[in-house]
This record gives structure tokens, C-alpha cells and sequence, in this order.
């Protein structure tokens, strides 16, 4: 195995963010791949492969592993990915075209002083109405009471589909205790990756959330670039085109992840990221 960088991403005030292994592949098998973040005490490993250059920026294959198995996005990871990268190339400005197993797409990563922000293109983004039977069973899981919920949740998905709940506070986010075993039972039964639980942004755009994914071997995520993402495409329905989204307080580990919606016609982009440090490096 080669040496791994531990990155802090989407930090909040440079401290905090969500550790996650970055290294280059090889040949080590899937199995092996799955073992490397539990080995190294992160929730994610993310795997990068040099592939030449394409738009004429340098181009790299990503593939993302939990210890349950490999996920075709991770929007945490990908920041820790730019980081990674960026800091290998040096400059102040650096610009990469990313693959993952079913797109390509463009990232950033930028330096000011001593703080890294990366962000990249999540992708589009779907969104459909969540049904009464898997907002029931998800909010049971969760152990949510029915008056908590605050306004429509939906099922939104740029890779895989996921639950966005809004409920009332920020007080009734951190008083959350899921039932991780009813929670993943729930998930499966209806095609969910897992829920993103948030509370209402605010008129600054700010809001705090939690991501439950036990059933891709996260039980709680310190930070969910791509839910964010899903929650943006939501929330520019009601007029709000830039979002902070806080997490990982309840993990001690705060995290901020930004999201920003930029219209094109009828269509709207979303650039998602957050800022990074490479906390350390394990020589193998």
C-alpha cells in the first residue's frame, strides 16, 4: 500500500472536518480497499488514478470505499481528493477534470494564506416527493415525532437516493437518536442511501444537518458534500441560492460544507465544497 494522506475536509474555521484516507490506487483488491478506512480510523478512503489530461487540465479517476463496500460518489471525499491534489501541484489556483465510474467533471481547489478551499460540480440533481410510507418508517427510525418535522420532505439523488428531512430547530436536530438497526431496515426497504436531516436555513442561507447512512456503513456522517448538494437544488426552489450547512457537532467534529446555486436559463448549477487540511501522512 502506498503512503496515505489523513485530510481534514470541509472544516469549519480550519478545525474539525471529516478525516478521510486519500492515496493512490494499486492493486490491492476491493476487499483490501474496504479494510484501508477502517484500518485508518476514517469513515471513507478515496482512491485516485492519474489519467492523463483532459480539457486541457491534468485528469484523475476517483473511486470512493467504506468498509461495506465501494460507493459511486462521496462529496466529502472529493474535496479531501482536491486537497490532496492541489497540494501535490502547488499554486495558488489549481484546476483538475475528476471521473468517477459515471461522469466527469470539473474541480477546484484554491490557497489563501494557509487555507485551502476546494469545490467541484456535483451534478444534476432529482427531486420527487417523499411517499407517506418511507417518511413514517424513516422518521421512526430516527425517533422523530410527527410534530417535529418542518415542511416538505423530499427524495433527492445525484448519484443514489436519499431522504431530505427539515425539522424544526436546530435544538430538535441534536436531540436526534436514531435506532441505527430500524434506521438501515428502513433504508433498504425503500432504495434509500440513508437521511439528511436538517434545519431550516435561515435568511443568511445558514442551517446545520445530520446524515444517517448505516446502510453503507456510516452510521453518521461528519460531513455530506453531496446531500448538501441535494439540498440546494431543493431549497433554489424557494429562492435561496447559497447555502452553510453545518454538521458533525454531535461527532465533535464541526464541519461546514458550502453549496452555491448558479442559474442558466430554465437550468441551475451547483458548485459544493468546503475547506481542507492534510492533517497527516501514514508511511506504509
Amino acid at each position: 500500500m502506498p503512503d496515505v494522506a489523513i485530510v481534514d475536509a470541509c472544516q469549519r474555521q480550519r478545525g474539525g472536518g471529516s478525516p478521510t484516507a486519500v492515496l493512490d490506487d494499486t492493486s490491492l483488491t476491493d476487499e483490501e480497499r474496504c479494510r484501508v478506512p477502517t484500518e485508518l480510523g476514517t469513515s471513507h478512503a478515496v482512491f485516485l488514478r492519474a489519467t492523463g489530461t483532459e480539457r486541457a487540465h491534468p485528469s484523475y479517476a476517483l473511486r470512493f470505499f467504506t468498509a461495506a463496500g465501494e460507493l459511486p460518489a462521496c462529496g466529502h471525499g472529493t474535496v479531501a481528493a482536491l486537497a490532496l491534489l492541489a497540494e501535490r501541484e502547488g499554486g495558488d489556483d489549481y484546476r483538475v477534470v475528476l471521473r468517477t465510474t459515471h461522469r466527469s467533471f470539473d474541480g477546484r481547489a484554491t490557497l489563501n494564506g494557509d487555507s485551502l478551499t476546494a469545490s467541484f460540480d456535483p451534478g444534476p440533481v432529482s427531486l420527487s416527493d417523499a411517499r407517506g410510507p418511507e417518511l413514517e418508517a424513516i422518521a421512526h427510525g430516527l425517533g422523530l415525532p410527527k410534530d417535529a418535522v418542518a415542511g416538505d420532505a423530499c427524495v433527492a439523488s445525484n448519484g443514489r437516493q436519499r431522504l431530505l428531512l427539515p425539522v424544526r430547530s436546530r435544538a430538535v436536530l441534536a436531540e436526534l437518536t436514531p435506532d441505527f438497526a430500524l434506521l438501515r431496515a428502513a433504508c433498504d426497504r425503500h432504495g434509500l442511501l440513508g437521511c439528511y436531516a436538517y434545519s431550516l436555513p435561515d435568511r443568511h442561507g445558514r442551517a446545520a444537518a445530520r446524515m444517517f447512512a448505516p446502510s453503507i456503513g456510516v452510521p453518521e456522517d461528519i460531513a455530506n458534500a453531496n446531500s448538501t448538494a441535494c439540498l440546494a437544488a431543493h431549497a433554489a426552489g424557494s429562492g435561496t441560492d447559497r447555502l452553510m450547512v453545518d454538521m458533525g457537532d454531535h461527532l465533535g467534529c464541526p464541519s461546514t460544507i458550502t453549496a452555491t446555486v448558479h442559474h442558466d436559463g430554465v437550468e441551475h448549477r451547483i458548485r459544493v465544497g468546503g475547506q481542507a487540511t492534510i492533517a497527516r501522512t501514514v508511511v506504509r
